[in-house]
């Protein structure tokens, strides 16, 4: 008979394995002056996790993807607004705040989160997920304000998102190191089961959404243009692209096995990019820098920007180092807008001529 040992929630547990109520908790106490209310957010995030896991596998037994996004963020809310961990919440679906309400103690912390990333691709079995960012109120004790969100992505405090895959996962960062927790249902409880992850530096994967390649700044459509030239290129190896319109499976990837993610900025007016800043940009580089990878809107870090709205979108280029670092340079470089780097722009029936 293995060995076991207790859980937080009477459970039992293989002994050696670490779970994330165990992993919390014994990071707080590294904290002299903890209360114990990271902890208990965090675990409270875990129950919305597991709650809206069960939804997102039982896919259309349960409820057609709209529904599913819609339960998901009623999920989250109800069950972090209790603790008494939180002052507000603020969801990508509402496009507003939550202010936890009476009689539930306000505590000192603000969550930014998008409940159900990836819900457009459920119907077709893909998988989804669930990106959070946990931040400390400037004002403990007030009324709760939108601009109270509006911090720049360094001011994070947590950052993390939930993969609905063939398993499901719980990736986090607190500002040292990454960690990734697998949800063992036989106990009903996250295990650690990779632990320390880092970005692999060496890479030949890249993703990206072709079909807006008609909007992309020529210093993306240069380095787009060299992966696909593949060894007979300027980068003289040959790459894979991976895309599956799923930004926590494509983090995951990144995080894995490295590689770069471009949702880069538009050339079109008005747009300059296609994720959120706080529900989804920042969450996504506090993790992948955290992993020894870099995250960026092509031009500069992107947890430096300041929000000035909380729907505020932005580029983001995000993965292994060195390929962040590349797409940064050529759009230093003086901009040469005769560069034809079109995904048909060489052996196709597209060219002309």
């Amino acid at each position: 008979m293995p060995n076991l040992t207790e859980t937080a929630a009477g459970l039992v547990a293989p002994r050696g394995r670490i779970t994330l109520t165990r992993h919390t908790i014994e990071q707080e106490h590294r904290h002299l002056d903890s209360t114990g209310d990271f902890s208990g957010l965090l675990n409270a995030i875990a129950t919305a996790v597991k709650i809206i896991a069960n939804q997102v596998n039982r896919g259309g037994l349960a409820a057609p993807a709209d529904r599913l996004a819609r339960a998901s963020n009623e999920v989250m809310t109800a069950e972090t607004l209790w603790g008494g961990h939180l002052a507000a919440t603020a969801s990508a679906a509402s496009g507003g705040i939550v202010a936890v309400p009476a009689p539930y103690r306000r505590g000192k912390y603000l969550l930014a989160y998008s409940p159900l990333d990836g819900s457009d691709g459920i119907d077709v079995n893909q998988s989804a997920g669930t990106i959070f960012s946990v931040l400390r109120t400037p004002r403990p004790g007030a009324d709760p304000r939108i601009e109270d969100f509006l911090q720049p992505g360094t001011e994070q405090v947590c950052a993390g998102f939930a993969l609905y895959g063939p398993a499901t996962m719980l990736i986090l960062t607190t500002g040292d190191g990454v960690d990734g927790f697998t949800l063992d249902r036989d106990i009903g409880a996250f295990v650690l089961t990779h632990p320390r992850m880092r970005v692999p530096e060496q890479t030949r994967e890249f993703a990206i959404n072709s079909a807006n390649e008609r909007f992309w700044e020529a210093p993306v459509r240069r380095y787009i243009g060299e992966c696909l030239a593949g060894r007979s290129g300027p980068r003289e190896q040959d790459f894979t692209m991976h895309w599956v319109a799923s930004l926590v499976a494509d983090a995951f990837r990144i995080l894995t096995r490295g590689g770069v993610v471009l949702y880069p900025a538009d050339s079109n007016p008005g747009r300059p990019g296609r994720l959120r800043l706080m529900h989804a940009c920042n969450p996504i580089a506090f993790l992948v820098e955290q992993a020894g990878g870099r995250a960026g809107t092509g031009r500069g870090r992107t947890m430096e920007l300041a929000p000035a709205r909380l729907d505020q979108a932005a580029p983001l280029v995000f993965g292994s180092r060195a390929e962040v670092e590349r797409i940064e340079r050529y759009h230093g470089e003086p901009g040469d807008e005769s560069f034809d780097g079109s995904l048909f722009n060489v052996r196709s029936m597209f060219r002309a001529g």
